[in-house]
């Protein structure tokens, strides 16, 4: 009897990622690549790969038709999408369902429903979760105008179908409401062929705050706690940690009661992340939206559970129920993520392409680094710029903040610049290691003393 065999409709670290799982879940791989990546390490590492296409994302990455080719012509069970890309695009599991493939992720009317921020949050209020003072789906000025007056300012306006920081406008007095709404429409119809927006209570004090969950096809549903991802620049996610640190438990447990009733109420399946808003000094929390997905930063919710999500991914939906109750779940210690990218801080943060001439990661009992790349790669200017990922772990905060900042200070890459020296900064910022942030800490009060520090 054959070995089940999964195809991975990714690249990058994410790809290696998803090999490794399936390599110690007894799975083959089949990797599909773009005529840059013929070469990648993921290439190396799979079992069989395939080139698909150009270095384009929409002739390669992107081109769902292909990839279901590939998938059928080389007899995979299943397909692995990991972020970005096809990910959240429910045209995959929707072309998979079709063909008999199965996809290693929810349902694709899940994936829809979910796609649409209107939508989510009409979701979340029907399971009785809270959501900010906002509107409906809004495309004509008038009606954003309107609500934004009811809501009063400041307001956040947002793209519907949007996602990192696209059609997202911070609005703090009237007169600069059409401008907001005009430029926030048409970044919206561009980048996701819908300029349908709407708008609602900007919080000023918020953190980000998500709960990654379970579920399975047999009604068992659990989290695996919360990660705080407060650390943003420009609606991108910088730093990310489990547990959140400086709310109230109370806070906290009420959060995840709260993306367990959304996941129970929707019938969700496999892997997700519902993500929320707390308002520090009200001490709420608003529902944002789920990622159907895994997340970049799931690495620190491994760390502090054991638990491998790609795994879990993967088990469910080859229709095995969880290995685990609520109960199973234990937290131990805490897990700080930094994103190392190639962009140059302090050139407004500008991706730097090129080949790598020297590449050696930090490694110890408390380090993790997930990385695609190595001495001698070529950091292509057609994708995204993140290197790898560092996961310091510890039995508390401050330890694990010890083993970050010493874990960056061995992180060695030549040839292209990268965001180390940021990432130090703002690791030894005072706020920082006392977890006195909010979402705009980064913007309003890192970034200005960073870019004047040499100066």
């Amino acid at each position: 009897m054959r070995r089940k065999r999964v195809l991975i409709a990714n690249r990058g670290e994410i790809a290696v990622r998803i090999i490794k799982a399936c390599e110690e879940s007894d799975l083959e791989t089949v990797l599909v690549v773009s005529e840059a990546d013929k070469d990648s390490l993921p290439a190396r590492l799979a079992d069989k790969v395939v080139c698909i296409g150009p270095p384009q994302v929409n002739l390669s990455y992107l081109n769902i038709p292909m990839i279901i080719a590939t998938a059928l012509g080389s007899g995979v069970d299943a397909i692995h999408p990991g972020y970005g890309f096809l990910a959240e695009n429910p045209k995959l599991p929707e072309a998979c369902e079709k063909n008999g493939i199965i996809f290693i992720g929810p349902r694709s009317e899940t994936m829809r429903q979910l796609g649409d921020k209107v939508r989510a949050r009409e979701l979340a209020t029907t399971c009785d979760v809270p959501v900010n003072a906002g509107s409906k789906g809004i495309t004509q000025y008038s009606d954003i105008e309107a609500k934004a007056q009811e809501i009063g300012f400041p307001v956040l306006i947002k793209a519907s179908a949007g996602g990192g920081g696209r059609g997202m406008r911070i609005v703090t007095e009237p007169k600069n409401l059409k401008n907001a709404f005009n430029m926030a429409f048409n970044e919206a119809k561009q980048a996701f062929g819908d300029p349908t927006l709407f708008v609602e209570r900007f919080v000023q004090n918020a953190r980000h705050v998500e709960v990654q969950i379970l579920a399975d096809d047999f009604g068992r549903v659990i989290h695996l706690g919360q990660r705080d991802c407060s650390s943003q620049r420009r609606y991108q996610k910088v730093i990310e940690e489990a547990q959140p640190i400086g709310l109230p438990k109370s806070l906290t447990d009420s959060i995840s009661e709260a993306a367990i009733a959304l996941a129970r109420g929707i019938n969700y399946n496999n892997a997700g992340t519902v993500e929320f808003l707390v308002d520090i000094d009200r001490e709420q929390f608003y529902f944002m939206e789920v990622n159907t997905r895994v997340q970049v930063e799931h690495p620190v919710t491994e760390e502090i559970t054991g638990v491998d999500l790609v795994k879990e991914q993967v088990r469910i939906a080859f229709g095995h129920s969880l290995s685990m109750n609520q109960s199973d779940v234990q937290f131990a210690g805490h897990a700080i993520e930094c994103r190392v990218t190639a962009e140059n801080p302090m050139n407004d943060f500008m991706p730097t392409p090129g080949r790598i001439s020297r590449f050696v990661v930090p490694y110890g009992d408390h380090v993790r680094v997930d990385t695609h790349c190595h001495q001698g790669y070529m950091i292509s200017p057609f994708y995204d710029s993140l290197m790898a990922k560092v996961i310091a772990t510890g039995d508390n905060r401050e330890l694990a903040l010890q083993n970050m900042k010493k874990a960056l200070s061995e992180f060695e890459i030549e040839g292209v610049k990268s965001n180390i020296p940021f990432l130090q900064f703002l690791i030894n910022r005072p706020e920082f290691a006392e977890g006195k942030i909010n979402v705009k800490w980064i913007e309003n009060t890192v970034l200005p003393e960073f870019t004047q520090k040499d100066k």
